[in-house]
């Protein structure tokens, strides 16, 4: 018999605290629906009190899903809990997530707060929450440089009022797998009631040890881990939940539990996570990354021809790298479209936005001969663009050529007229680039600029990232299309759009008045 490990995503608050990753409301209700798809236990949608769109997403998220339990984070105040609160109302099974920190510096330095205060808080915060859902979980921020008496002082409290997970974050990614693991086994051996709530871990991957971490824990009694889709999250990122699931599940001989993920389904939120928030999955990243299941040494070449096992641990269908290819082109109707889509786990709010959308894919369908199912997660992404555009993209000419120096004319719809610019440049990107300055005049540096092959062949879209800068604000933008100047254009002006609308948002971890 092995215990259930449970998954608790924080891919829509913690990852999108990623540089340059915010989600809109759509796209993290598309996310949420990918993660009810691999079945994950519980998504944290965001941080409601952060600012207005923070608290919409949440709200959304909780009216979308129905199979996972909804997590709203909250500071360890009333205003927070009353906020997450109100977010959560109408979701099926909510959770409020409600945290303070518990290590020297952070009381010092950060709450300017004693350790009694501290400790007062947290227990006050978990009976407030109690009072909206009986699922409330408390975590002690920076845990893994807490002093272990006080945070068993801690866990013992709040247990007892009534927080029924208690999470014991590596907040900045200090600690190593043999600390940390003794670190939970010390702390639910030595809590009192230890046994009435569930031991759950968040780590972060500053020093590459958050997965390890994680399982350390997973190997010492915790049962849920706190993890994201690719490892997102800011700084040096999150634990990955593929990472750990196939770990676990490849690994049945050292642990004694499992998760109830859906696995056939970790590709699919994988590539959709990289698409919205524009961060490529590096080739060699393991179980999501193109070459993750790729052999080109002759000995391996050979051994995995003679029995796959010689040097694959898992199969690549088990996490969703089955042949996936797309037999729809020009000729396909609407229905098998709409079919596809579904299984691919995309639904379209109504019958206009499928339409949208089919008429985008006949245009793709014109240009390349095969379309795949990343051609089709691009497309859902570029219509979610093209809703919420205010400068439109009307006309791009470029002329590039050996001996000449690149020039790129452009035509945008803006503030309801057309205008036009010309602009040279060091290449026809760059040129294309400086005309759309010249129109809008945003003042932003570029601090990246990246191309992905979305599938493979001299046909195959480009996918652009295009990262921008303003006055401390930095916005992705997103952009694919079979001519790689004008999915650059695109992506450019996603993130110009970006910038031209007002962001409030408070950062989940800024210093407020406590």
């Amino acid at each position: 018999m092995t215990d259930q490990l449970l998954v608790f995503d924080t891919t829509l608050r913690d990852g999108e605290q990623s540089p340059g990753a915010s989600m809109t409301c759509e796209e993290k209700v598309r996310i949420a629906r990918a993660l009810e798809r691999l079945r994950v236990d519980v998504i944290e949608a965001g941080f409601p009190i952060a600012s207005p769109d923070d608290f919409k997403a949440v709200k959304a998220v909780a009216e979308a899903i129905t199979e996972s339990r909804v997590c709203g984070l909250a500071r360890a105040l009333t205003k927070d809990i009353d906020r997450a609160a109100e977010a959560l109302k109408s979701a099926k099974a909510a959770r409020i997530h409600t945290f303070i920190a518990t290590s020297p510096i952070h009381m010092r330095e950060k709450l300017r707060m004693g350790a009694d205060d501290v400790l007062a808080n947290a227990v006050k915060a978990v009976q407030y929450a109690r009072k909206f859902t009986d699922d409330v979980e408390f975590s002690a921020e920076d845990a893994g440089r807490s002093d272990p008496d006080f945070l068993c002082r801690v866990m013992e409290a709040v247990i007892a009022a009534g927080a029924r997970t208690v999470n014991i974050p590596d907040t900045v990614g200090y600690s190593v797998p043999a600390q940390f693991g003794q670190l939970v086994a010390s702390l639910m051996n030595r809590v009192p009631n230890a046994d009435k709530a569930i031991f759950s871990v968040h780590c972060h991957n500053d020093l590459g040890l958050a997965v390890a971490n994680s399982l350390a824990a997973v190997l010492q009694g915790a049962r849920q881990v706190e993890c994201t889709i690719n490892g997102l999250g800011e700084r040096a990122g999150n634990a990955a939940l593929e990472e750990i699931v196939m770990a676990v599940r490849t690994r049945r001989d050292v642990f004694a539990c499992d998760t109830g993920i859906q696995t056939a389904h970790i590709v699919t939120a994988s590539r959709l996570v990289s698409t919205i928030t524009g961060f490529a999955v590096q080739p060699n990243k393991a179980i999501v990354g193109a070459n993750a299941f790729a052999h080109e040494a002759g000995i391996h070449q050979d051994g995995v021809i003679k029995n796959r096992e010689t040097y694959e641990i898992m199969r690549a269908e088990d996490v969703g790298w089955s042949a996936n290819r797309m037999v729809l082109g020009k000729h396909s109707g609407r229905n098998a479209f709409r079919a596809r889509l579904a299984e691919i786990g995309v639904t379209l709010k109504d019958d206009a936005a499928l339409n949208q959308a089919f008429e985008r894919f006949k245009e793709l369908a014109d240009k390349k001969h095969e379309i795949f199912d990343e051609d089709l997660q691009a497309l859902v992404s570029e219509g979610a663009i093209l809703a919420v555009e205010s400068v439109k993209l009307t006309s791009l000419e470029v002329a590039s050529g050996t001996g000449t120096k690149p020039h790129a004319r452009i035509c945008l719809a803006w503030d309801g007229r057309e205008q036009a610019a010309e602009a040279h440049g060091g290449g026809p990107v760059d040129a294309a680039f400086r005309a759309i300055e010249a129109v809008v005049g945003s003042g932003a540096s570029l601090s990246l600029y990246a191309v992905n092959a979305i599938t493979s062949g001299t046909d195959a879209q480009g996918e652009v990232t295009v990262r921008l800068e303003r006055e401390g604000r930095i916005v992705n933008g997103h952009g694919a299309d079979t001519d790689i100047v004008l999915a650059s254009a695109k992506a450019y002006l996603n993130a110009l759009n970006k910038l031209l609308v007002p962001d409030n948002r408070t950062h989940p971890q800024s210093p407020r008045a406590i």
